[in-house]
């Protein structure tokens, strides 16, 4: 699977929290970063070169400040342009039918503002409606929302655990199954590269799958002997 992060951050080196995300995405996996105020500082959006990024790509995820209960700037003029009839929907416009479509959102406030009481008045899943429309209209597969809360008072176990799901949103399989998490951390430890590890830490990564495989095989067990019963 190939993923595209579309990032649209117009001072990405100030952002902490922009910065901490794409300095986790793993060289070895195939990703690509296009974030599109650097490319077009003008606004003058290479229509046809996007639409081939498009193409080339099986998970298309939009990764943004949520700026008043939307997108930056460029970001919206991008989709304007970008996602045209007759290349996104319309008679012609099948090509981006069947890939996968989702939001990583940065959010200055608690995330209890954006439950029901909260000062927002309405849910992350309410507001975002508009892109959920935009993947229905052009045949994609919209994905939960990813939002990150107010990054900036994160204590260091929730950013290691926020980049363990963001690794997770742009690598894993669609199937949010334990069994397919499973899988996922299993393949990322067997991948990790050895050579950066300190002394003892590989006994640890092996220990870690072995732990992970023997539950899966308890689990496995255990669903055998209920399916017997019913």
């Amino acid at each position: 699977m190939k993923t595209l992060v579309i990032l649209s951050h117009p001072e990405i080196k100030e952002s902490g929290s922009q910065q901490y995300l794409l300095s986790s995405i793993p060289e070895n996996k195939n990703i690509t970063v296009h974030h599109l105020e650097s490319i077009y500082p003008d606004f003058n959006i290479d229509v046809e070169k996007e639409q081939e990024l498009l193409k080339e790509h099986d998970r298309i995820i939009f990764q943004f400040p949520f700026y008043w209960y939307t997108a930056p700037a460029l970001l919206k003029k991008w989709q304007d342009d970008v996602l045209a009839d007759g290349f996104a929907y319309g008679k012609k416009g099948k090509v981006l039918i069947g890939k996968e479509f989702g939001l990583v959102l940065s959010i200055g406030v608690k995330k209890e503002e954006y439950q029901p009481g909260g000062r927002e008045g309405f849910s992350i899943d309410e507001l975002t409606k508009p892109f959920q429309a935009m993947a229905l209209k052009t045949g994609m597969t919209f994905l939960k929302t990813l939002p990150i809360f107010q990054f900036s008072y994160l204590t260091e176990n929730q950013k290691m655990s926020l980049l363990i799901r963001y690794q997770q949103y742009l690598t894993r399989e669609k199937d949010d199954s334990l069994e397919a998490r499973e899988r996922w951390f299993i393949q990322e430890l067997s991948e990790t590269d050895v050579t950066k590890l300190n002394h003892g830490d590989q006994f640890v990564l092996d220990q870690a799958i072995e732990f992970i495989e023997e539950n899966r095989d308890t689990i496995d067990e255990l669903k055998i002997i209920l399916d017997q019963m019913k």
